[in-house]
């Protein structure tokens, strides 16, 4: 092995993976070098690499004890590993562990009585690692340690701190849900939240809406509401509008805030006003009838009428500090930090807009003095533009309210489950967090995904990955917040590519997505934090595991509570047969199809490939040729998996002929998923329209209407046409049964 071969391995970096297909990808020395320089590892040359040798290996040696300990809940007294000079061991190690509720426990030991368990020469000094049995039991939680070797003679040293991560075995599961009913079989429709239409709406689906469904659906059986990620966008640039390239993972997109739920909205005459305009009403009839959402049109409309509302807001309760100030302050505090940074990084984008143009959202292009969120000249922009700040604020207070009040609707209309929020596998580049916390993320690199049944040429998202470095350092924090965040106001949560706790996808800046490598992250760890958080938060997690998934990573998911996330159009046997319902994994959430798949009419009539021969995203004409074939034969595959379950009667067979998908085809493969055994099932509401064309066509930007497509009719003539609810009835008698 190379020294740039050992210094990847050292840095995580993996040598090279199975791809989908089954063939073993090497990784180049070009992409090892390039996420290396990307992590701060020079790896230019033998002498580079072998100084990031030393500096990895001795790293964890320059510490009394990691930033961070996750430890197993069942698995207590807890072992700690204590590293602490040779020549300290005739000494004693105090440690004083401050517990989450605030109590606090006292100790020492001599340091000769422990175990030592390795050693090692750092800059001269011997240090020697310890087993420390901390004798005491902790709750789950976060706890605080302090160690202090001091007064050990010449070696002693500082205090040294970390956190206690205790943590349990699995996530909250469906059992949990209902100890009488442990068994059930859920059932759920998902939707993406922006094509929801209402009467009401202002061009694109709003919070108001969610609850709408989630009462609709609710009055037929349903207990979940499964959406799109709500994460916050870039308000300047309302073009930049897919939900999985947000500008923050822990705030929402207030383009789903409905005005007139807005309390303020009855005390100010000023918004009433532009609500009241003639050309305001003009344009809203225009937006509501769109077929595509108008992203600008919504968002323009929306700001005139929440600045009024704010200015109300501050005039009429933040000045006098009424008892809704009181109430928007506790929401601020709550938040956190976190938040003051989201709405100073916004307020600065609004602040460039006029001077850099579309380069304002890119925050790297501003005036220098401005690029690090702790700037002193960003303190005196908060001085200075206070109001600015705080208007950002007061959005993410309202959307949190009118996502909270749908939720609501969801539990009083009987739901056990509620709302499935859905969680990106990460931020742009451009994000809050990036700007904010610079040492938690990577530039220079992207997460993607390699060549997939998805894309055959791979995929870069131009996500920013967390330093699984710096994780550890921050005693996870990052993650902490980003599962916190989306937690809340749900009963369960969706993690898009869960792979990512295991191992992440990067491709280096200027790389093709054929030309990246995984690198490892601290999956232990992270699955028990998920696990911590899921309890707490009496939230289900459901992993997306498809694409390329590491061999025996499902069977350890399902063991921490984790459901898989199965997909009727991927799951096959044998020569690509659809897999019978009896196979599917019980621990499971199954659904006909995804918002990157077309629903079944579309899939039926081929109109993903379509789209991909007219836009060229086929390799080859072979490979288009070959996706041809496979699709009219995956139709006659379909229709006989119907057949053999009982579905279909076999004197229809020739029903593969048929252009379009009838209703009766439609229905059938609901009726196949409702029999799986598995825990939950999602019924895409395009399905039960019976819509053709997909919300997003991987590979593409805006070539295809990604993320804009609306559903054909509102949710009252939805639910009002016989179709529906004979489905949805039909769907939760088999669940049931199942």
């Amino acid at each position: 092995m190379g020294q740039l071969d050992e210094l990847a391995g050292l840095a995580g970096i993996e040598p090279g993976y199975f791809d989908i297909w089954g063939n073993y990808v090497e990784i180049p020395a070009a992409t090892k070098m390039a996420i290396l320089e990307a992590m701060g590892l020079a790896a230019g040359d033998e002498a580079a690499c072998a100084a990031a040798i030393a500096e990895l290996r001795t790293r964890p040696w320059r510490r009394m004890i990691d930033p961070a300990v996750v430890i197993a809940a069942e698995s207590q007294p807890a072992a700690l590993e204590v590293t602490v000079p040779q020549t300290a061991l005739s000494g004693r190690l105090e440690w004083a562990l401050n517990l989450e509720d605030g109590t606090s426990v006292m100790g020492g030991v001599p340091l000769g009585d422990l175990r030592q368990v390795d050693d090692c020469e750092v800059d001269g000094a011997f240090l020697v690692r310890c087993r420390f049995d901390l004798p005491t039991l902790m709750p789950v939680g976060y706890h605080r340690l302090t160690l202090d070797a001091a007064g050990t003679g010449s070696a002693g040293g500082t205090p040294c701190e970390s956190t206690l991560i205790v943590a349990p075995k699995r996530c909250w599961t469906p059992e949990d849900i209902d100890p009488r009913a442990p068994d059930r079989r859920y059932w759920g429709i998902s939707c993406q939240l922006y094509a929801l239409r209402s009467e009401g709406d202002w061009g694109i689906g709003d919070f108001s809406c969610l609850g709408d469904l989630a009462e609709l659906a609710a009055r037929h059986g349903a207990h979940v509401v499964g959406l799109n990620p709500l994460h916050a966008l870039f308000p300047t640039e309302p073009d930049l509008i897919s939900p999985y390239a947000p500008s923050s993972r822990l705030f929402l997109n207030t383009l789903y805030i409905r005005p007139e739920d807005v309390p303020d909205l009855a005390e100010s005459p000023e918004a009433q006003a532009i609500v009241a305009e003639a050309d305001v009403q003009d344009r809203l009839r225009s937006l509501r009838t769109s077929q595509l959402v108008d992203y600008p049109g919504v968002a323009a409309l929306l700001e005139r009428v929440l600045r009024a509302l704010y200015r109300s807001f501050c005039d009429k309760h933040l000045t006098p500090g009424t008892k809704r100030a009181q109430d928007f302050r506790a929401f601020r505090r709550e938040a956190g930090p976190g938040l003051r940074q989201f709405a100073t990084f916004h307020a600065l984008q609004a602040h460039f807009a006029e001077t850099l143009g579309k380069n304002h959202i890119a925050w790297w292009t501003w005036p220098e003095k401005y690029r690090r969120g702790d700037g002193e000249r960003v303190k005196r922009f908060v001085d200075h533009e206070e109001e600015q700040v705080t208007y950002y604020e007061y959005l993410q207070w309202i959307a949190d309210d009118q996502l909270a009040r749908a939720s609501e609707r969801a539990r009083q209309g009987g739901m056990r489950i509620g709302l499935y929020r859905d969680l990106a596998v990460g931020e742009t580049h451009g994000s809050v967090g990036a700007w904010a916390e610079p040492g938690a993320f990577l530039r220079g690199v992207s997460v993607g995904a390699p060549p997939d049944m998805l894309n055959l040429l791979g995929q870069n998202w131009g996500l920013c990955p967390f330093n699984p470095v710096t994780l550890r350092q921050s005693a996870f924090e990052p993650v902490i917040s980003a599962l916190r965040s989306n937690m809340r106001h749900a009963g369960a949560l969706r993690i898009d590519h869960v792979m990512g706790l295991m191992h992440q996808f990067w491709v280096p800046q200027g790389f093709s997505a054929t030309q990246g490598a995984y690198v490892t992250f601290p999956f232990d760890d992270l699955r028990r934090i998920l696990a911590l958080e899921s309890q707490r938060q009496r939230c289900l997690v459901i992993g997306e595991d498809l694409g390329t998934v590491p061999d025996g990573f499902r069977p350890v998911m399902a063991e921490a509570g984790v459901l898989s996330y199965r997909i009727f159009q991927f799951e096959r046997v044998g020569d690509g047969l659809f897999k019978r319902p009896a196979a599917y994994p019980e621990r499971a959430l199954v659904t006909a199809g995804t918002h990157d798949l077309p629903p079944l009419a579309g899939f039926w009539q081929g109109r993903d490939l379509e789209w991909r021969r007219s836009l060229n995203l086929y390799p080859s004409d072979e490979v288009r040729d070959a996706d041809a074939s496979a699709r009219a034969a995956d139709r006659q595959r379909l229709l006989d998996a119907l057949i053999d379950a009982g579905l279909w009667p076999s004197d229809r067979r020739h029903a593969v002929d048929e252009e379009l998908m009838d209703r009766a085809l439609l229905e059938a493969i609901q009726r196949y998923l409702a029999g799986t055994p598995s825990r939950i099932m999602m019924l895409q509401i395009e399905d039960a329209v019976g819509q053709v064309e997909q919300q997003n066509l991987p590979g593409t930007q805006y070539e295809h209407p990604n993320w804009r497509l609306r559903l054909t009719r509102t949710l009252p003539a939805i639910f009002s046409d016989p179709d529906v609810p004979r489905l949805l009835e039909t769907v939760d008698r088999l669940r049931r049964q199942a």
